[in-house]
């Protein structure tokens, strides 16, 4: 099958300050093993892209290292403390797609307001992050009966809506344009649809994780399933499900979050969160089609168009004169993943050897091969 390359619109890196995890090039390499032909990266690094000077740092880096189209999401808040907003019209002239304050939500209700007014006078989309830190501080997973058995201290939904229900009514005041990350239960689904009845300018998205995983995949501690938000209850994953094949969630993320050994191979409670998701996300996808859950087309449109809707990007069609990014799959073939050959510097994927069905054959980035399978798995 032939369709536009992948946009995975929440792609964390290492570069700069954390090359050792993950680099703009090896993130590319990954990326187009996947069939992703665009990422946008993420503020979360070191220094943090809160400054017109970095936003030009990582588009030189990805203009002479990188495989596929590389865009930058600039912080919202100076050193994503949430406290100080920064230059919203200084760093989308300079190039940022889009403004998010990383991992972190900001708690602070005012400043929220602030960004969502900027944001909306420079025609800015603000990507949050919606988990109220003291609801879910120090929680290792959701809340419920598996922590319960396994000892270990969760985080209940309430700390996802809450925070999404005050941005919505500060979206309803400003009239800025809003995209809630990476929404993870029902509940939350709940309140979007509430919010586009309305006809608010709010969106969401959810991350490949959260459609096909949940807290039961944790079993014995196993800490490549630990991640941001965290796995929920079964129910909550199948409401995933279905908001991705009715429409109402708008895109599907990789939430490619690269962790080295020593951040991962820890006792669950302290490793680190984030798992790799560039070379699965498809794969993973096709789960739900083979399911019978989610049309094809429901799938590739929450990959492709949508988020090139959302972004104000060119790609994401196949029609006459579009940008020639494009993925040739066999959505038949059967694999095995293997942590230990994917190109990500980082192998933290909770889907080593999983069985797949369904391969990425070629990707093409403007009109130019950046992967193509060779029939057997490298070595």
């Amino acid at each position: 099958m032939l369709a536009p390359g992948l946009i995975d619109a929440q792609v964390f890196t290492g570069e700069p300050g954390f090359e050792h995890r993950e680099t703009l090039k090896t993130a590319s390499h990954a990326a187009a093993a996947g069939g992703v032909t665009t990422i946008v990266v993420m503020p979360e690094t070191n220094p943090v892209i809160d400054s017109v000077a970095l936003v030009d740092f990582i588009q030189r880096r990805a203009r002479d290292n990188a495989l596929v189209h590389v865009h930058t999401m600039a912080a919202m808040t100076k050193g994503l403390n949430g406290e100080e907003m920064t230059e919203i019209g200084l760093l989308k002239r300079a190039g940022a797609i889009a403004f998010s304050n990383g991992k972190s939500s900001v708690v602070n209700t005012r400043v929220m307001r602030n960004v969502l007014n900027y944001a909306k006078d420079f025609g800015a989309l603000v990507v949050h992050h919606t988990e109220d830190p003291y609801l879910s501080g120090n929680a290792a997973m959701n809340s419920g009966e598996v922590a319960s058995r396994l000892g270990l201290s969760g985080a209940s939904k309430i700390a996802e809506t809450i925070t999404l229900e005050r941005d919505v009514r500060l979206v309803e005041m400003t009239g800025g344009r809003y995209h809630a990350a990476t929404i993870s239960c029902a509940e939350s689904l709940d309140v979007v649809r509430a919010a586009k009845a309305r006809k608010l300018g709010v969106t969401c998205g959810v991350s490949i994780n959260h459609l096909t995983l949940n807290e039961n995949d944790i079993g014995p501690y196993r800490t490549f399933f630990k991640v941001r938000p965290p796995l929920r209850r079964e129910e909550d994953r199948m409401a995933m499900v279905r908001g991705i094949a009715s429409g109402d969630i708008d895109i599907i993320v990789s939430s490619h979050d690269p962790q080295d050994a020593d951040t991962k191979r820890r006792p669950f409670a302290e490793a680190a969160d984030g798992a790799v998701g560039l070379e699965t996300l498809l794969a993973a996808g096709l789960r739900l089609v083979n399911s019978g859950d989610v049309p094809l087309l429901a799938l590739l449109k929450a990959l492709t168009i949508n988020p090139a809707r959302l972004l104000g990007l060119h790609s994401g069609r196949l029609v006459k004169g579009a940008i020639a990014d494009l993925l040739l799959f066999d959505p038949g073939e059967p694999w095995v993943v293997n942590k230990d050959l994917l190109r990500s510097r980082s192998k933290n994927t909770p889907f080593d050897e999983a069985k797949m069905q369904g391969r990425v054959l070629r990707t093409v980035v403007a009109g130019e091969t950046v992967y193509e399978y060779a029939g057997v798995e490298r070595t």
